[in-house]
């Protein structure tokens, strides 16, 4: 029985790690979303200038302006270290972006600095009329840990205020997968993905034109996680997100902003897999093919070891120390403390997430590989 249980949580894990990656993607989409949603990336690509018009079922504020946020050749650095170089990003209403990079990259301090909580260096950031701000925490520092779900939602009220529509509050709450008796324990028995999706349960009652969300999918299961891709879809104002999940992007977003190693900041308009895309063709243009060599590979047969198999079973537990350290060094680059007590540790640790990226893409792109041959002899053999 425990040679089985561990057979099932290595295979979890595995299955886990692929999820958050998005390299297999959810079956359980919504496909006349999908459609809608590439509609708007269309949109966005010829016209930057109209409004979303989207109806939803949470709390609203008032329409914002035309122009969210505006920042013009905008840098930041701390204590003498860049983090940012010079970028300049017009932020319309009804825009939806992703924030996309490395751990480490500078996309919590990109969107801080877009909301006026970071000074950059140069540069100017202007910030549009009736602009209301709803910000995911991912330190969850919104959080009464001495309450009960439902007081840390009613404020006191036995109902919400959701749309124009007053809602009781453990009804709200099951929209979340609270269960009435789930709802009356205090949040510091909650686990993770419950946390996350309190605060998500609590800022949806914000009255908000601009939400911009750090990381919301960590710790969320897939039905969580469709549950979110919903009410973002359904919120009519701009939207903020950051997130390693492609699939995730790949359903909610119409453009995206990129950072990377070396701070830069680009736009891009599409989804993921449009970025993905480009990356892949800059990719094939730079690449020199040697002299001599031919791609023959695909006439001849795959083969799928033993030794295959057991690389295959290994790549979880490499991508998870990976992951753990490049959280890690994200923590400590995201204290802005460390980039003056010790600039030295902020330029080494910012190369070794570079080189920590490198391997996770090699990691990714040999278990994929890996897994495509083996599907392939699976199918072969039926």
């Amino acid at each position: 029985e425990a040679k089985t249980q561990s057979a099932f949580d290595k295979k979890l894990s595995k299955e886990e790690a692929w999820l958050r990656k998005g390299i297999k993607a959810r079956r359980t989409r919504n496909e006349g979303r999908v459609r809608a949603l590439k509609q708007l990336r269309r949109d966005r690509a010829t016209r930057k200038s109209r409004a979303g018009k989207a109806s939803g079922s949470m709390q609203n504020a008032t329409q914002s302006g035309r122009k969210v946020i505006s920042a013009e050749n905008v840098s930041v650095s701390l204590s003498g270290v860049s983090i940012l170089r010079p970028f300049s990003i017009e932020i319309m209403r009804g825009d939806r972006i992703g924030i996309i990079g490395p751990n480490g990259s500078g996309k919590t301090t990109l969107i801080r600095t877009l909301l006026g909580e970071i000074d950059p260096e140069s540069g100017t950031i202007e910030h549009g009329t009736k602009v209301h701000v709803a910000y995911f925490d991912q330190l969850r520092e919104q959080l009464n840990g001495d309450a009960t779900v439902f007081d840390n939602i009613a404020d006191g009220n036995e109902s919400v205020t959701i749309d124009g529509r007053s809602r009781h509050v453990i009804t709200y709450l099951q929209d979340f997968l609270f269960s009435p008796e789930r709802a009356r324990v205090p949040i510091n028995t909650l686990s993770g993905g419950e946390r996350n999706r309190l605060l998500l349960a609590k800022l949806f009652t914000k009255p908000a034109n601009l939400f911009v969300l750090d990381e919301p999918t960590n710790d969320l299961d897939t039905e969580t996680l469709e549950l979110l891709e919903e009410k973002i879809m359904e919120f009519p104002g701009t939207l903020l997100l950051v997130s390693h999940d492609r699939s995730f992007l790949e359903n909610t977003v119409t453009s995206l902003i990129a950072t990377d190693s070396i701070g830069r900041v680009e736009e891009h308009n599409g989804g993921y897999e449009d970025w993905l895309t480009k990356c892949q063709k800059l990719s094939d243009r730079s690449a020199v093919p040697k002299k001599g060599t031919r791609s023959d590979w695909k006439t001849r047969p795959p083969k799928f070891s033993k030794k295959d198999q057991q690389e295959l079973d290994s790549i979880p537990e490499m991508i998870d120390a990976i992951d753990k350290r490049r959280a890690q060094i994200a923590h400590k680059l995201a204290d802005p403390q460390t980039y003056k007590n010790d600039p030295t540790y902020a330029e080494t640790s910012k190369r070794e997430l570079v080189e920590l990226d490198v391997e996770s893409d090699r990691v990714f792109a040999r278990w994929e590989k890996l897994e495509i041959i083996k599907e392939s002899i699976e199918k072969g053999g039926n």
